[in-house]
């Protein structure tokens, strides 16, 4: 065995594919696969032009418990690497690396075959044309699903007996999906998109455990988002209710990590019960970010817990020295999906003693013969996934002892049980840094900082950011995608500006620290000037001067991450606000028209673009405060305004004197002066402008919160 990059690689006596020279964890954990694989470029293409193969593309990411399975059942497997390496020129592709392309050839298996996931498996021709789509393939035919033993020969004897007729196939393919996915502009939307995105979401709604739809369920903390907004325009109660039932059901099942904390990816049941074992980036990000807000509107306590465990478990576990976020941790440990987080009755009694551990079994529904059933096999393991069946207060009830006391002996036990969890053989921690996710996750720390007056998670943010605007830009001074082991790379995609932006918005709403805006300025005109589409409107995922791919491609619906182009919406708007410049405004007016058709037909598929259409049509406000920075008439307005939920504002902070260099940017904050010394709110609501208050409280009843 040899670790390669902090990733353990199955050696034995063979030697390295090219993947070796790879910076991704994913690509090296099949560096010594049987297959021969090439990383994605010209080399591998080249191959396939000269031997007149196709290529078979695989494309997964390091996390992935599904890859994992195909890679040790097929991909390490003599027999089968044999036959894909006289058949195919095989290329190995890391999603999180290269997004444009798992978004293009994930559109070609989602029309081809209805549904998409990874892994996946695509066959095409030298030319990079498409003629066959699959996610995962067994070795061999089971269940009526064409195994790898019996696919590969029927390809490579089509290839050869019938090749013009499959480079045909590929061309057509390309062609139709070519021409689906023009757009055509529309009209602006309104608030009736709006309600008709809540009235779907509600349709969806599982009254039994919260979130929408059937299992597998995920947690799409933007759809919560778009309802605490809509709560906040209408004042629907329904929402808030389907808002908390979600949240409090993830919160107590098993896709929650209660010792740990962090959520893992999905639920692979209704009930939030047993996950899918991988921890993303931007799954901690998103998913604190929403319960920051909800805590904002209840204040429940159990809302602050969850957000703040959230960003303590990134600090700790996914927090790089150099101050980027890494991407996540896997599923599996020696080939066994979850194994890190299941116990057996034993193994908690051992650590915690009698009486503790009556306490944990009983809230966690531990049992003997433990409450974990495998997925594939449908049975019983011997172990326990915790998942919480007592509240604190249910328990503390029925064992008759004070509440207090069982929040604090569980938080105790809780406690020692991770300590000892850290002593068993982690997950794989996929360590590379990628500016979209490391983006979420400052937004997520920002907002931390405002609502819970953390001040760890304001300068963990800030040092990201600073990490990233310092490394991950080309010589060209274009932002790169990814750093890992020393080194950045990959072009930037319309995600990495538009979610940096987002996270530097945030950032400078927390700190003030101008140099956040001036980035976020700057890298807007970066991104428009490069990614836009003039004739459109909109963003393309790549830019004007990246690899030609088969097609060039919008990323537009809000998905496991919210799209881009949703988050690039509310980032005009708020910039135009910010700095005062109405052409922006209009650019997110043209951006909006992009999509507006898609969105009118399915708008609960676009719930971050409606957060910012929500923003668009108002109210929403600017504030303005004028002041010493560290003065405490200043906190306190801050603090204030920061406790409620007030999604629709931007906010600017004018340090006292003359000609402040925030000025510089937003020329109309040079006369916004403190008031007789006094730190001074200046709000305006939809161009309107309300005279200034040294009053905290009025500061608020201007804001109607």
């Amino acid at each position: 065995m040899e670790k390669v990059g902090g990733i353990i690689l199955g050696k034995g006596q063979r030697k390295p594919n090219r993947l070796i020279n790879e910076k991704s964890p994913y690509l090296l954990q099949h560096a010594y696969n049987a297959v021969d694989w090439y990383p994605w470029g010209e080399e591998a293409f080249e191959k396939a032009r000269k031997e007149n193969k196709p290529i078979f593309l695989s494309i997964g990411y390091s996390t992935c418990h599904w890859c994992h399975v195909m890679a040790h059942e097929s991909f390490e497997d003599e027999e089968v690497a044999r036959l894909m390496n006289e058949a195919f020129v095989s290329i190995k592709v890391d999603r999180e690396e290269r997004p444009d392309i798992d978004n293009i050839y994930m559109t070609v298996c989602q029309i081809i075959l209805g549904r998409g996931g990874w892994p996946l498996t695509i066959i095409m021709t030298p030319g990079k044309k498409p003629f066959f789509a699959g996610t995962y393939i067994p070795k061999k035919s089971r269940f009526n699903q064409t195994g790898m033993m019996e696919l590969v020969p029927r390809i490579k004897e089509i290839w050869n007996r019938q090749h013009e007729e499959v480079l045909d196939s590929a061309e057509k393919i390309t062609t139709t999906i070519q021409d689906m996915i023009v757009e055509s502009t529309g009209e602006g939307l309104g608030e009736d998109t709006i309600a008709e995105a809540y009235n779907d979401l509600l349709n969806s709604f599982d009254p039994g455990y919260g979130g929408f739809g059937r299992a597998p369920k995920f947690p799409t903390p933007h759809k919560i988002s778009f309802l605490l907004r809509y709560w906040k325009r209408n004042g629907n109660p329904e929402a808030l209710d389907m808002v908390e039932h979600t949240l409090d059901n993830m919160r107590s099942g098993g896709i929650y990590d209660h010792l740990g904390s962090g959520f893992h990816r999905y639920s692979t049941d209704n009930m939030w019960l047993l996950p899918h074992f991988e921890k993303m980036l931007y799954d901690q990000a998103l998913i604190a970010i929403a319960y920051t807000e909800a805590y904002q509107i209840s204040g429940k306590d159990l809302y602050k817990e969850t957000a703040k465990g959230i960003l303590d478990y990134v600090l700790r576990d996914l927090t790089s020295p150099v101050g980027g976020f890494y991407c996540g941790e896997d599923a599996d440990v020696e080939e066994e999906e979850g194994k890190y987080y299941l116990w057996t009755i034993e193994e908690v009694m051992s650590i915690l003693g009698p009486d503790d551990s009556e306490l944990i079994i009983k809230m966690f529904n531990l049992k003997r013969g433990g409450n974990f059933e495998e997925e594939i096999r449908g049975r019983k393991t011997g172990t326990n996934l915790f998942y919480m069946v007592h509240s604190p207060g249910s328990l503390a009830a029925e064992l008759e002892i004070p509440v207090e006391e069982v929040e604090s002996r569980v938080k105790s036990a809780l406690g020692k049980l991770l300590k000892a969890r850290y002593e068993r053989k982690r997950p794989s921690l996929d360590d590379k840094i990628l500016t979209d996710w490391n983006g979420l996750m400052i937004a997520a720390f920002a907002k931390g900082f405002q609502v819970f007056r953390e001040e760890k998670y304001l300068k963990t943010a800030e040092k990201a950011a600073d990490f990233l605007l310092e490394t991950l830009y080309s010589p060209e001074k274009r932002l790169l995608h990814r750093y890992r082991d020393g080194v950045a790379g990959i072009s930037g995609t319309s995600d990495d500006y538009a979610f940096l932006i987002h996270g530097l918005l945030e950032l400078y709403e927390s700190g003030f620290e101008l140099r956040y805006l001036k980035a976020a300025v700057s890298l807007n005109r970066e991104l428009l000037e490069h990614f836009w589409d003039r004739e459109s409107g909109g963003l393309y995922f790549t830019a004007n001067d990246s690899e030609a791919l088969i097609f060039r491609k919008k990323e537009f619906a809000d998905a496991a991450i919210p799209s881009g182009n949703s988050f690039e919406t509310l980032n005009l708007l708020r910039l135009s606000r910010l700095i005062a410049d109405p052409g922006m405004e209009k650019t997110a007016d043209r951006l909006e028209r992009a999509f507006s058709k898609l969105i009118k037909k399915a708008p609960s598929g676009y719930t971050q673009f409606l957060s910012a259409l929500d923003f668009r049509l108002g109210p929403s406000y600017e504030v303005i405060i004028s002041g010493k920075r560290e003065s405490p008439d200043t906190v306190n307005m801050l603090e204030e305004l920061w406790s409620y939920f007030t999604p629709n504002k931007v906010l600017v902070f004018r340090p006292e004197g003359e000609n402040p260099e925030i000025a510089d940017l937003a020329e109309y904050t040079k006369e916004q002066l403190p008031i007789e010394g006094k730190t001074t709110a200046y709000v305006c609501q939809n161009y309107e402008c309300q005279l200034p208050t040294t009053e905290t409280r009025e500061m608020l009843k201007l804001l109607n919160v």
